[in-house]
């Protein structure tokens, strides 16, 4: 694995809670969110800006919409 990656193993209840809070930090400081498919096939142009709108309209009204709704705004 290279930069970018973080590798936690989760076999135990305490150890799932730490890579949970990795998770948390991160995306609370950078103001992303993790493993976001959306966002990647958007990124990555395998969806266009309409196909990304229908996907957000058909989700309930809640943070992660939200988020994805400034990204589309953004760009």
């Amino acid at each position: 694995m290279g930069r970018g990656f973080a590798w936690f193993d989760t076999g135990t209840a305490d150890s799932l809670m730490d890579a949970s809070y990795f998770i948390k930090t991160l995306e609370k400081r950078h103001g992303l969110k993790i493993g976001c498919i959306e966002e990647i096939a958007y990124d990555n142009k395998l969806i266009s800006s309409d196909q990304f709108k229908t996907l957000i309209l058909s989700m309930a009204d809640n943070s992660y919409s939200k988020y994805l709704i400034n990204k589309l705004r953004i760009n």
